[in-house]
């Protein structure tokens, strides 16, 4: 299939279930809406095979649509909570947040879609062209392959009982190179090809909320990117100690200068995020390079290793910053 693309044909029974809703929001009703994510995600925790949600928010100046991934242990652990009354009275609950009904796709087996910029689309294949729909989808793979930033795509039939649809989900490295490949010439071409096989399609994107501050050189769109977890814990140890510095430095300024403490925030938003993305994230990307690069931390001995270095750091600074300022 290429470097860096997989294809994984998900059926009932297989291990990995994941759910990845969409629900667009009314205007002025956002803060209401997260509030009800927060209560559905505490009642999910108590069913069996919850692994894990994610929430993404809708990009800047994009229509006001949320997605959220649900992922369980497997799809009769999936299904049960999709099914179950304790849902259908959160989305009845929730329904005045909504304008139209929420749209989600099942993915059975598979990798989980949690790299950096991600697309899930779900087809309304042709019956009767179900072949034709796989062998097309090898010739769109065939064009992605040539894309820059491409990171891989999977394919997933329809799940028996539970969804209708075939499911693409592929990856690219930033948003630009996905925008890139939805807005080109090559996909158009494949599309209207593809009319023959398919009668629908919907897109769904997500993207990581760090991405810009991981880039591996040139070989990023291969190498991959670090998990959630090891991505947030890497922005904590450029974090602290930059809003540390300018609190004592610019904030303390300032504030002897009279500035508004609303004006001083906001400036000390501006350097924070300038020091994080042009200087201290690059080092930091370097430093553990042996623990955020994927294709590098391939055992649990490097996994534990890099995160104990990390919170090692963190006691580090909290302990200077204690000495300095106390």
């Amino acid at each position: 299939m290429g470097a860096g693309a997989s294809r994984d044909l998900g059926g009932v029974g297989e291990d990995n279930a994941t759910v990845v809703t969409s629900q667009r929001v009314r205007p002025g009703r956002d803060d209401d809406y997260r509030r009800w994510q927060e209560k559905t995600n505490q009642v999910v925790r108590d069913f069996d095979g919850f692994e894990g949600t994610e929430l993404y928010p809708p990009t800047p100046g994009e229509v006001n649509e949320w997605v959220v991934v649900f992922r369980f242990s497997r799809v009769d652990q999936l299904t049960a909570w999709l099914e179950s009354s304790a849902r259908r009275e959160l989305l009845d609950e929730g329904r005045p947040l909504f304008e139209g009904s929420p749209t989600q796709e099942i993915l059975a087996g598979g990798t989980p879609a949690r790299d950096v910029v991600t697309a899930v689309i779900s087809h309304e294949v042709r019956p009767g062209r179900e072949r034709d729909f796989m062998r097309w989808q090898d010739k769109v793979l065939a064009e992605q392959e040539k894309q820059s930033g491409f990171m891989g795509s999977e394919l997933f039939k329809p799940v028996q009982g539970v969804q209708d649809r075939w499911v693409v989900v592929f990856r690219y490295d930033t948003r630009e190179h996905l925008e890139r490949w939805l807005d080109s010439e090559a996909r158009k071409k494949l599309l209207m090809e593809g009319r023959q096989y398919f009668s629908s399609y919907d897109v769904r994107k997500i993207a990581s909320a760090f991405s810009g501050w991981f880039r591996f050189g040139e070989g990023a769109d291969k190498a991959g990117v670090p998990p959630n977890w090891k991505q947030a814990m890497s922005v904590v140890l450029a974090l602290y100690p930059t809003v540390m510095v300018l609190n004592l430095t610019v904030g303390h300024d300032l504030d002897e200068l009279g500035v508004p403490g609303y004006v001083g925030l906001f400036i000390g938003n501006v350097l924070s995020v300038s020091v994080l993305t042009w200087l201290l994230m690059p080092l930091v990307n370097r430093a553990f390079a042996f623990w955020l690069v994927p294709d590098r931390a391939n055992s649990l001995r490097v996994h534990v290793l890099g995160a104990a270095l990390v919170a090692l750091c963190w006691l580090v600074f909290i302990v200077v910053f204690g000495l300095t300022t106390g």
